[in-house]
């Protein structure tokens, strides 16, 4: 950074906490006329005056990390600290982004430092006021509070906060005013809150958008310390499992370090991220850039917070891939570690091992899977997972277990029963959400339908064995599987898939 710059900057970093001040004109949300956001942290973490600030984010981008992913970058993950410390990683992560490209909601996520209460809460009241201008709140963000009761739109809470304040001068400097923003504030630590939050707005995640999640790594240890916790949080992103990330947070906080206060403050919209992004096909994470408070001259190498820019990115559908399929003996190699999961946790109470070196490269594809038991014709047990953040072969192992144990509407499968059990595996597609019901072809497609945390599923072969209608199909799903009513689905969201759908009928060489 250049010397004036930092000289600016780090003087008014100092008095962070006593500015954190931000106004806002009117706290209720029964309002007639616009209530904008005034800034809380500009002249503290960034500078409040237009040209200063203009000055120091070119310096930011100018040595921040280039555009390196290829596929489109759907979310990232950026620091909030003071532009002196981390404006270059933030840099770098928005570097990631497509600048050419018009988003169509832009959705801007961080963990609340100064109020908690339950769920999140969406500014929607005005704009927000920034030094380089204002930017309009999405009118999506209103539709969200309306239809799902774990959003509030209390304008409190954003008041002094300031991990989203601190993003947005970097999407104004790119996207110049062709933007507004969804700024969601969670107020919660609850894994399952987190969840249902992912939930209201997975239909958002894909490449029409933009997530950016506001979050530092590590609080307050020593430098080296710093990079081998932020190395390890890292690592539980990239490698999209939320509940890695989980263990991850669990792991730091056991370890009862000395000045160590979070290895990530804002992990609770990092998970929400994951939450969403581990459900949709195609997803990589890449890490962009680290370094931490030590690294900038005004650094104190005893006491740092870490920053990690992070991108989200999904492939592109080549018009030439092939589409998924099985080999017959593929799916025979699924059915039988389907019977010998099932009988080895019924029969000793262990989890089959799986050698992975056997799976053929299909198998080993990330790949949602329902796992179905007959015992004499009858449904036993049907459960499985959308799921993509692990391997075919081992979704089948944990669903041959929960469908055999955990099903509630059915009594455990006995060792008695195993040898007469019948099961069938259905392979499952990507879901899509659909505009029309018009689009749902029997036989072929799967339903899901959502609304307000609540959902379920019928799998394609459920409707031509029932011989049900269209909308027989849609009226079970949500009465029978979503518990939302007949009539539930017509103001809910549907999504389809397809799946590949095979049994031991198909394969009468596999004796029991």
């Amino acid at each position: 950074m250049k010397s004036n710059v930092r000289n600016i900057l780090f003087f008014s970093f100092l008095f962070a906490v006593q500015a954190c001040n931000g106004q806002i004109k009117n706290k209720s949300m029964e309002h007639s006329e616009q209530i904008d956001r005034e800034p809380a942290v500009a002249g503290a973490f960034y500078p409040a005056e237009p040209q200063v600030l203009k000055a120091l984010l070119k310096e930011a981008f100018d040595h921040a990390k280039k555009k390196s992913v290829k596929d489109p970058v759907i979310a990232i993950v950026s620091p909030h600290a003071g532009y002196v410390y981390s404006a270059k990683v933030a840099a770098s992560a928005f570097n990631q982004i497509d600048t050419a490209k018009h988003y169509e909601h832009i959705f801007v996520i961080g963990s609340s430092h100064h109020a908690y209460f339950d769920g999140a809460s969406i500014y929607t009241a005005g704009d927000f006021i920034m030094p380089l201008g204002h930017i309009k709140t999405d009118p999506l963000g209103r539709e969200l509070v309306k239809q799902n009761p774990v959003f509030n739109d209390k304008t409190t809470p954003h008041g002094r906060e300031h991990s989203i304040e601190v993003q947005l001068p970097f999407l104004q400097y790119l996207l110049k005013d062709k933007f507004t923003i969804i700024p969601i504030l969670l107020g919660t630590q609850s894994p399952e809150v987190c969840r249902k939050i992912a939930q209201a707005l997975k239909p958002y995640f894909n490449e029409h958008n933009l997530f950016v999640i506001s979050t530092d790594f590590s609080h307050y240890p020593d430098y080296e310390t710093a990079k081998t916790v932020d190395s390890a949080m890292a690592e539980a992103v990239v490698s999209n499992s939320p509940e890695k990330l989980l263990a991850a947070v669990r792991n730091v906080e056991k370890q009862h370090t000395e000045d160590l206060l979070t290895g990530m403050c804002g992990w609770p919209s990092v998970l929400t991220l994951m939450y969403m992004s581990a459900e949709t096909a195609g997803i990589t994470v890449e890490k962009i850039d680290y370094q931490n408070s030590g690294d900038v001259a005004y650094g104190d190498k005893s006491r740092v917070v870490g920053y990690t820019a992070l991108a989200f990115e999904k492939a592109k559908q080549s018009a030439t891939k092939e589409i998924f399929s099985l080999t017959d003996q593929e799916k025979q190699t699924l059915l039988v570690l389907a019977r010998k999961t099932i009988d080895e946790y019924i029969r000793n109470g262990h989890v089959l091992s799986v050698d992975s070196k056997g799976m053929t490269s299909n198998l080993k594809e990330n790949c949602g899977a329902f796992v179905s038991l007959h015992l004499h014709e009858v449904l036993k047990g049907c459960i499985g997972t959308f799921r993509t953040n692990q391997p075919l072969y081992e979704n089948i192992r944990d669903m041959a277990i929960e469908a055999s144990t955990n099903d509630s509407r059915f009594d455990p499968v006995t060792l008695q029963e195993i040898k007469s059990l019948e099961i069938e595996i259905s392979v499952l597609t990507p879901m899509h959400k659909i505009a029309s019901i018009n689009e749902i072809s029997i036989g072929k497609h799967g339903i899901y339908i959502r609304k307000n945390g609540k959902g379920g599923t019928f799998l394609p072969q459920v409707a031509p064995a029932q011989k049900w209608t269209l909308e027989e199909y849609l009226g079970h799903c949500s009465r029978d599987k979503a518990r939302l009513g007949w009539d539930g689905w017509k103001n809910a969201e549907i999504f389809t898939y397809e799946a590949i759908v095979f049994s031991e009928k198909d394969f009468p060489q596999l004796k029991h």
